[in-house]
């Protein structure tokens, strides 16, 4: 018998190994982002010295006109108007300062008639600093000295004079990730003038067609004015009006799909999990809690099919919510059919059914649980969506958790991006941000050709919103909520739970899988879990429960 088992195992991965599959029409992963009612906090004004105007115009981004911001500074100098777009000037002086154009994929995020305030010429160098000085410090004070170590002490403190030291050395030499850092550490002080400055200082170093850090900041550069503006809301709608035709969302998202092997790797870890744990069962439940286009489950239903001694009855029970229906190309109805389709055409008996909600909403009557199933759970990319302590007192992540042991489920599958953005502030939370994206935008440069317009595309329509809602939005509004695996091993044994070690067979196949990307991309295997990342960044884990 144990001979057996051991040759059934050995069959079972060799099905699962990386290897094309027959294509029964698109199939795409389940970005679950796509498409989500995600609205963004209109928070109280910023600091207690300011009033904020807020024009009625709509913020649009990436591709359409900034609104305008006003502030009237108290205490100060003079009157200061500042635009997202533009640097600090007088009021006398407002006029001559141009608003920024349209922002498109061929140009760089500023505009050539819109000029620094810091340039590579010294003497307009010197007089830009000189202007900016009179504006912020009054007439008396002298930026010029603070440069050049001169500056009384009992006027500004060292920190400061260390702060302004180092951002007049950064700009020049465009040092993009240390402006960026210093802009989100003046946003998280509510100090305006700087973060201001900064800003208008960004747009002239970013660009969604350059470098991996300036496409990256682009978007983190969205963020910080939408935070700073309390915008967040009218930075989504201007995300949604822009979204594609569904046809091209999805095949921008196959493409992000083909380019990395984040998801293949999550999607093969899970599935040679549950094949594992399923082994010997003649029928088989899943729960997957993020249904999206179901393609995770293609492979598995071939290694099913491909199973010594027949496969068993699969039924599927897809969980997910009307708002995914436009990245999906329409209702859950697609999904069952094409596994149908697919499951017919390998001889495997099979069942789809489709429960309409979110993992909030889900109880044990939506579950469709039936006696002699051998029960597999599985979380691709989706716990971090789930609201926790931090933010509802009813705790809908841990409360999951406890529903789905209560299940008694052979195996739970759960796939997470290594970074941890929950709780923490927004400044700590803004350098985890920068650090993660940084790594997954280098990725992606490694693939797709800098000047392919469809790079452009994947970028903006996959990834920018998740990093505009990391950095804008706080509570209930932001939902792009991710944990290191090491929280989610103290959630799942808190539920109960125990580690189902992953077999060495699917160590041995998503190797085989990273043979076709980059020698850049690195997985490790420790304490019972598996971690894909680019050079020494983990991006994504992958571990099981029973």
């Amino acid at each position: 018998m144990q001979a057996s088992r051991s040759q059934n195992r050995s069959r079972m991965s060799n099905t699962l190994q990386y290897q094309p599959v027959q294509k029964l029409g698109a199939y795409f992963p389940p970005f679950q982002h796509f498409g989500e009612d995600l609205s963004y906090n209109n928070r109280s004004n910023v600091g207690n010295s300011c009033s904020i105007q807020i024009s009625n115009d709509q913020y649009c981004t990436l591709e359409s006109s900034p609104m305008s911001v006003n502030y009237t500074v108290y205490n100060s100098p003079s009157n200061v108007i500042f635009s997202p777009g533009r640097s600090p000037v007088s009021q006398k002086d407002s006029q001559s300062c141009p608003t920024e154009p349209c922002l498109s994929p061929d140009t760089n995020y500023g505009s050539s008639i819109s000029e620094s305030c810091i340039t590579e010429d010294a003497n307009d160098f010197r007089h830009k600093l000189k202007e900016l000085e009179t504006v912020m410090l009054g007439p008396d004070l002298d930026i010029l000295a603070i440069y050049n170590n001169s500056l009384p002490s009992n006027i500004i403190s060292t920190p400061d004079i260390d702060n302004w030291r180092q951002m007049m050395e950064a700009i020049p030499r465009g040092d993009l990730k240390k402006v960026l850092i210093a802009c989100a550490k003046a946003v998280s002080n509510n100090d305006l003038l700087m973060a201001q400055w900064l800003i208008s200082e960004l747009r002239q170093l970013v660009s969604v067609s350059g470098e991996p850090i300036q496409r990256l900041g682009a978007y983190m550069l969205e963020g910080l004015v939408a935070r700073l503006a309390s915008s967040g809301s009218s930075i989504y709608k201007s995300l949604r009006c822009k979204e594609p035709a569904s046809f091209e969302l999805l095949s921008y998202m196959q493409i992000l799909y083909e380019a990395c092997p984040y998801f293949k790797f999550g999607y093969m870890s899970a599935n040679g999990a549950i094949a594992e744990a399923m082994k010997d069962e003649s029928k088989v439940h899943i729960i997957d809690f993020q249904i999206g286009q179901g393609s995770q489950w293609i492979s598995l239903i071939q290694a099913f099919a491909a199973r010594p001694g027949g496969p068993p009855q699969i039924r599927i029970t897809g969980i997910d919510d009307s708002s995914s229906a436009y990245a999906r190309g329409g209702g859950p109805n697609i999904v069952g059919r094409k596994l149908s389709k697919l499951a017919k055409t390998f001889k495997v008996p099979f069942e789809f059914h489709f429960a309409n909600m979110s993992g909030c909403d889900a109880q044990l009557e939506n579950l469709g649980i039936q006696p002699g199933e051998a029960l597999a759970v599985n979380f691709a990319f989706m716990l971090h969506h789930m609201p926790d302590e931090s933010v509802s007192t009813e705790n809908h992540r841990d409360m999951l958790l406890r529903l789905v042991k209560s299940l008694n489920p052979k195996v739970v599958t759960l796939v997470e991006q290594e970074s941890n953005t929950n709780t923490a502030a927004f400044f700590p939370r803004f350098l985890e941000a920068l650090d993660y994206y940084t790594a997954m935008f280098e990725s992606i440069d490694a693939t797709l050709p800098r000047e392919r317009k469809e790079r452009i595309n994947v970028e903006q329509h996959c990834l920018a919103r998740d990093v505009v809602n990391i950095i804008a939005c706080e509570g209930t509004e932001r939902v792009e909520r991710h944990e290191l695996l090491g929280k989610w091993k103290s959630r799942f044994k808190m539920a109960g739970f125990s580690p189902y070690p992953l077999s060495s067979l699917v160590n041995a196949t998503i190797k085989t899988l990273l043979k076709n990307y980059c020698t850049k991309y690195r997985l490790v295997e420790r304490d019972g879990a598996l971690y894909l990342g680019w050079l020494n960044r983990d991006l994504v884990a992958s571990c099981a429960w029973k």
